[in-house]
């Protein structure tokens, strides 16, 4: 299963009752977090979750409203008594952004890795259990949305392990993808594995222009989440301006995409109540739930 919160719902600046951008998931005991507004520890808490098994920080871009939070949160890492590195992920240039904010925070009890992404239009990574796709947004400056996916294994062919004659103590190292040795005879895992079946998969974008490439990057998540800056209709005149996208523009993405379910965030700071425009975008994809700051919801395998 896979733990997702958007703790942070707010662009440009953060508001007493909505903090700046920040989604968290969680799996198998690994947290990813992508983006880190400002606000972001204070949103963490109230999620209750800890801070020590943050493995993966990722970044969109480098405006403030999305990284601004970071040295106090790892600072709050620290405090943790974490020693294992944390990895960040972000456009070229993340290393030279992060060590000119550590200025004020020089020394951690863990290590910091870069992986800096290259610029294609999807560039796909692996974080531990997390699989992930980085692809190109469209705004002022070099900005990536990122889709997430869980994979799945097949399930254990019983009988055909006993098919080859494999002793049950086999078995498990075979499930676990380990190759094993038997009166001479070398077995691998797809020898008794099934087919993959079907995972989870989370993507997100914000601070962006409607493109293909979102659509791409998307398709067929069971959960797409997705900025909606302006929620009014007509709007898309004043998002065209600054570079981002309405509810509108958000919920035709999800629609073309096919995606299961449509999560709103990064709201203008001038939209106070964003739910009195869910039903623009319900009209275009119904499955939407316009976000606020801590929801949260858990995603788990179909069964078969």
């Amino acid at each position: 299963m896979l733990d997702v919160c958007l703790a942070g719902t707010g662009g440009m600046m953060p508001l007493t009752y909505r903090h700046l951008t920040c989604l968290l998931l969680r799996h198998e005991g690994s947290q990813l977090l992508i983006d880190c507004g400002e606000g972001t520890q204070i949103a963490l808490r109230k999620r209750g979750w800890s801070f020590n098994p943050i493995d993966y920080i990722l970044f969109t871009h480098f405006h403030a409203d999305h990284i601004s939070g970071l040295i106090g949160l790892l600072l709050s890492i620290g405090n943790s008594e974490r020693k294992e590195p944390v990895t960040l992920v972000g456009p070229r240039g993340l290393k030279q952004v992060v060590e000119s904010l550590r200025i004020i925070a020089p020394e951690l009890p863990f290590e910091l890795e870069f992986m800096e992404l290259s610029g294609v239009n999807q560039e796909s990574l692996r974080l531990g259990a997390f699989e992930i796709t980085a692809f190109k947004a469209r705004h002022r400056i070099p900005c990536f949305g990122y889709t997430v996916d869980i994979s799945r294994k097949g399930r254990f062919q019983v009988e055909q392990a006993q098919a080859l004659g494999l002793p049950v103590q086999l078995w498990n190292p075979l499930q676990k993808g380990n190759t094993v040795e038997f009166e001479g005879e070398t077995y691998y895992p797809e020898m008794v594995m099934g087919p993959p079946r079907k995972g989870l998969r989370v993507s997100y974008c914000t601070d962006s222009r409607p493109t293909d490439n979102i659509v791409e990057g998307a398709r067929g998540a069971d959960l797409f989440i997705c900025e909606g800056m302006y929620g009014e209709r007509g709007s898309e005149q004043r998002a065209a301006e600054h570079k981002h996208m309405n509810f509108a523009e958000a919920a035709s993405l999800a629609r073309a995409a096919a995606v299961k379910e449509l999560w709103l965030t990064h709201f203008s700071p001038a939209m106070n109540h964003p739910e009195e425009f869910a039903e623009v975008a319900r009209e275009i994809f119904p499955n939407t739930v316009v976000g606020k700051d801590g929801l949260s919801k858990i995603l788990k395998f179909e069964e078969e």
